[in-house]
């Protein structure tokens, strides 16, 4: 057996037992902090948005910069599938390791682009080009890294605890996002002032990006390979991931359906809230900006709980009760948001929806590498996934400032609520994964 592998056969001495925890939790912890290096500047886009739109795209309204860098952010989502397809195939075929280093290097491209990209008033029509091309790069390179993340981290994980252990994938997406926000309000509030944000500093956190994606590679480049991939090479096990996924139409539906109302939720309450609260509600941006980070954390923080959870009851009790109270609380949160003009109430507001949203994000990468046996897994859990959240999840923000730019940004709400349902159905049809996993099948 590859001296490498992650995880290991459980033994009875406590000191192997102890090493081989240990060798789990530092595969989890070096897959999980590239993921949130990935996610930082993935989001780092959005987050300096406000501040950099007009750099790219003159015009004299604030709503239509906004819509065209939403386009932009939409449209590396689309790079997505491909993504999952490649490094989907890459894990499937040459291991997990190897396509989570050529990720995180992709990633670190695409954000020292952004960083170096001359602006409109410089270079003109090719400035939104560059950016453009920048945001295709980090959309391929982030489509790779969700599914072949999902796989590693509950592959490593221990069999009774992989909800808790998978949770840490959007414990460091989230903390990407946070990680953004954070970066973005220490400018704000203490190191530059709003012209310099607007001129130049929005700049900083894709060169920051950059430098730490370096780091995460070379801690990638020697980490330990699943056990799981290792027996199934062993075995002899090596199709076609793309082929092997056809074997599989049923999962790949559900993959498709649970993921639907999960993302659009989450890029909502999320990626646009911070967009919301300062062109629909009317709040300042700092305090935006303060109240999308506070709740960032505590959504962050939810996940480990929510995953803890659902080794306990099931996977599907817990998908059930986001679909559900999705379904019914979207439409009433998302109006008494719009309409409130204190930061309080829009943190609460908010908070409540994050608490209802962990429902999908703290187990949806454990539920989707359940689904599949080792041969596919990593394709199977990235590639239907990337397509679905291109499709809805990467065109939210842009669906809604569309909708408000044309005057029915109520439909937004009822859109959301719909994607939600959808999936709750999915949800009251599906199978539990914990106690129907495929997770020790090769093919």
């Amino acid at each position: 057996m590859d001296h490498r592998a992650a995880g290991g056969a459980e033994t009875a001495t406590p000191e192997t037992s102890l090493a081989d925890t240990a060798r789990r939790l530092k595969a989890i912890f070096v897959g999980s902090a590239g993921n949130l290096v990935e996610w930082f500047d993935f989001y780092a886009y959005s987050a300096f948005a406000l501040y950099f739109a007009k750099s790219f795209f003159p015009t004299e309204s604030p709503t239509a910069q906004l819509l065209n860098a939403a386009a932009i952010f939409a449209v590396g989502f689309l790079m997505r599938p491909f993504g999952g397809w490649m490094f989907g195939h890459i894990a499937d075929r040459h291991g997990r390791r190897l396509s989570l280093t050529i990720s995180v290097l992709m990633m670190c491209l695409g954000s020292l682009i952004i960083a170096l990209t001359p602006t409109y008033a410089t270079i003109g029509l090719a400035a939104p080009i560059v950016l453009l091309m920048a945001r295709l790069i980090q959309g391929l390179s982030l489509g790779g890294e969700y599914g072949t993340s999902a796989t590693y981290l509950s592959e490593v994980a221990h069999p009774d605890h992989r909800g808790f252990y998978s949770s840490f994938q959007y414990v460091t997406l989230i903390g990407g996002q946070l990680l953004a926000m954070l970066v973005l309000l220490s400018l704000q509030l203490f190191l530059l002032t709003s012209e310099q944000l607007d001129a130049w500093g929005w700049r900083i956190p894709f060169f920051i990006g950059a430098g730490l994606a370096v780091v995460i590679y070379f801690m990638r480049r020697d980490m330990h390979e699943s056990e799981a991939f290792v027996a199934a090479g062993a075995a002899g096990v090596r199709e076609s991931p793309i082929k092997g996924l056809l074997h599989h139409p049923r999962e790949v539906a559900i993959v498709v359906g649970l993921t639907l109302g999960g993302t659009v939720a989450f890029y909502t309450y999320t990626t646009y809230m911070q967009k919301f609260l300062v062109n629909s509600v009317g709040l300042p941006k700092e305090t935006s900006t303060i109240i999308a980070a506070a709740t960032l954390f505590l959504y962050m923080c939810l996940q480990p709980i929510v995953g803890a959870i659902s080794d306990v009851v099931g996977r599907r009790p817990v998908l059930l009760s986001f679909g559900v109270l999705g379904t019914l609380m979207t439409v009433p949160i998302l109006t008494t948001l719009q309409n409130t003009d204190s930061a309080w109430t829009a943190f609460f507001l908010i908070m409540a929806a994050l608490v209802i949203v962990s429902g999908y994000t703290a187990i949806n990468a454990v539920v989707k590498a359940e689904l599949f046996p080792t041969s596919v897994r990593a394709m199977g859990v990235g590639f239907p996934y990337a397509v679905t959240v291109a499709l809805f999840g990467g065109t939210a923000e842009y669906v809604a400032l569309y909708l408000k730019e044309i005057g029915y940004e109520h439909a937004f709400y009822w859109y959301v609520t719909g994607c939600i349902a959808i999936s709750l159905a999915v949800y009251a049809l599906m199978r539990d994964t914990r106690d129907a996993s495929a997770m020790d099948r090769h093919v």
